[in-house]
């Protein structure tokens, strides 16, 4: 067993010829490979040791992880996110902050995206996530996202960029859900972080304010649903997507082998009932449907179970 195998230079030609040597002289030898970095171990996996390895996909800490390791309630949980590195500092908000900013955000976006891809605007790059993470939990088109950034490109680039950001970790752009993969692919991206530590370090705002303002804590709780969504999803044999159609609006659909389940996210008690679910669910008939929180399905049972029961 080898950690961080991408900082070794050129791993995976080194692995590769052990591999052909180990199996023509019998060797029954088994070999883990660890990376924090997915974009630097995809590399070399790709390059060079096609038909030689299984991938398993790590995401990050979930909340039973954070509550049992270091004694994360769900609010907190939700505010500084699963970072187990981070976990310590928690006490000192500043510290923490900069950690993630600094230790995360920085090292992933200029090591492991920068140094790894091609990225003819780096600047793009870091504004698309800044905005990403500010937008997090909402539909924006790519041409309102040029419409927002200084630097604009094209809606190529933005959809290249956020691909670059899914892939290490840090921001996604889930798709529309649609029968139809040619609607998907055309959709508004709906932004969701993969770890809400991202929004609350750059928000520079402490966890009682955020805490304590309903609009941007139930913000927050639904892209912490997203994540928790999209981590189970990198494991599993589902898909996430949102929907829309005119004002009616559901915030997360799971789809697997022609199962759906709809999912909307509450922080508060649902005093208008769920519009676009039903709509949604005369359109699609046989949906499994949950409420989030609120007087829906309790967010500690949610995050403690496994998003693939639902469908």
């Amino acid at each position: 067993m080898i950690d961080e195998i991408q900082k070794i230079p050129a791993w995976s030609e080194t692995v590769k010829k052990l591999w052909d040597e180990d199996s023509r002289g019998g060797t029954a030898l088994r070999v883990v490979l660890l990376g924090s970095s997915s974009l630097l171990l995809q590399k070399g996996l790709t390059e060079s040791l096609a038909g030689r390895f299984e991938v398993l996909r790590l995401p990050h800490w979930i909340y039973g992880e954070m509550r049992d390791a270091f004694g994360f309630d769900l609010d907190r949980f939700i505010f500084f996110g699963g970072y187990p590195g981070a976990a310590p500092l928690v006490p000192q908000e500043q510290r923490w902050r900069d950690y993630i900013r600094d230790s995360i955000v920085e090292t992933t976006i200029s090591r492991d995206i920068l140094m790894m891809s091609r990225v003819d605007k780096p600047a793009l790059l870091r504004n698309v996530f800044e905005l990403g993470v500010l937008y997090s939990g909402r539909i924006l088109s790519f041409n309102k996202m040029l419409g927002q950034l200084q630097d604009a490109g094209n809606t190529t680039t933005l959809s290249h960029y956020l691909d670059l950001l899914g892939s290490a970790g840090l921001l996604t752009g889930v798709q529309k859900y649609s029968p139809a993969p040619i609607r998907r692919k055309s959709s508004s991206p709906k932004l969701n972080v993969l770890n809400t530590a991202l929004m609350s370090a750059l928000a520079g705002r402490s966890f009682a304010e955020i805490r304590s303002d309903p609009a941007v804590w139930g913000r927050m709780v639904e892209s912490a649903v997203g994540a928790h969504l999209l981590a189970g999803a990198a494991g599993q044999d589902y898909r996430v997507g949102y929907w829309r159609e005119n004002k009616f609006e559901v915030d997360f659909v799971l789809e697997k082998a022609g199962r759906l389940a709809a999912i909307e996210v509450k922080t508060g008690r649902l005093r208008e009932g769920l519009p676009g679910m039903g709509v949604f669910l005369k359109n699609h008939p046989g949906t499994r449907a949950y409420a989030v929180g609120g007087d829906g399905l309790r967010l500690d049972e949610f995050f403690g179970g496994t998003p693939e029961d639902l469908i």
